[in-house]
């Protein structure tokens, strides 16, 4: 494809969003509770749709396994969005969720995150909504990213590409891989300009276009397996403009050890019980000091 080609602008008006939340071990992730900045108690998918809205937002669609719709559907009826629950029928992983999604997306961009991540921005407005906007200004699908040291490349997807520029923060894809060694990343994904066994991983957020379902059709339907997001995110990139964006905020894995509780002490942090948590935290640090003083003594 021509350069001219990859660089087309596309129509990208984005009202729907996609929230998988089918996984064996995520299903019921969602439905824990947290408090939000505010202090107000909402179960985990509400935080994740709540952030949707925030950025414009007026579609969700929620990928389940088959039979929780309606639990689910409780969590949110409160949370301004219109909802639609697509089942996932096979478990053939995350890429096949989202490919389930593609009757609701149809022609359209969208919104893409997983139902056990908190995202704590340092705007009020959300992660999601800059992503939204950055991707409308470019004309093409868009992936959050952070700056992660080499040792953390186990745990992402990680992409590699070129700054686009006088537009800092803003990277074209050339190339995508899942959960790379360091020596795979250092041959395929140096990025110019940032420090050594530095790399851009996804943020888990993604603003898609609809070409996503034609390239996860090709690649499950070749697998007798599952198939990776990464691996159709990098045929992406061969086929249109794709960029990544540098995202300053915080995402957090409820699903791992400890997850809920980092992902509650950084909401809290971040909100109008700020003070008081912090004063908390001083009180059990302290209470926690005497009583090691304490056995040192004895």
């Amino acid at each position: 494809m021509s350069r001219i080609g990859r660089a087309r602008m596309i129509d990208m008006q984005i009202r729907k969003a996609v929230i998988t939340a089918a996984g064996k071990n995520q299903r019921n992730l969602p439905m824990q509770t947290l408090f939000d900045h505010e202090g107000v108690e909402r179960s985990v998918l509400s935080l994740v749709v709540r952030e949707a809205v925030r950025a414009g937002i007026t579609d969700v669609c929620i990928v389940v396994w088959p039979g929780d719709e309606e639990p689910y559907a409780r969590l949110l009826a409160d949370d301004g969005a219109r909802l639609t629950f697509v089942a996932q029928r096979e478990a053939r992983g995350y890429a096949h969720a989202v490919f389930s999604s593609r009757s609701f997306v149809k022609d359209e961009p969208f919104l893409h995150f997983v139902g056990d991540h908190i995202y704590v921005g340092r705007e009020a407005s959300g992660s999601a909504k800059s992503l939204v906007e950055a991707a409308a200004e470019e004309g093409c699908a868009i992936s959050a990213v952070q700056l992660t040291r080499e040792s953390l490349l186990p745990f992402y997807g990680t992409v590699g590409g070129q700054p686009v520029p006088g537009k800092p923060g803003l990277y074209r894809v050339e190339t995508v891989r899942e959960k790379p060694t360091p020596t795979e990343a250092e041959q395929h994904l140096i990025v110019p300009g940032l420090r050594s066994g530095q790399y851009l991983c996804f943020y888990g957020m993604h603003v898609l276009t609809p070409a996503i379902f034609e390239i996860l059709s090709g690649l499950l339907g070749a697998a007798a397996g599952r198939v990776s997001l990464s691996a159709a995110l990098s045929v992406l990139a061969e086929r249109e403009q794709y960029l990544a964006m540098i995202q300053a905020g915080q995402r957090f894995d409820v699903g791992v050890k400890y997850g809920l509780f980092t992902a509650q002490l950084a909401l809290a942090l971040s909100g109008q019980d700020r003070e008081n948590v912090l004063a908390q935290l001083v009180n059990v640090l302290a209470a926690r000091e005497m009583q090691s003083a304490k056995g040192d003594g004895a």
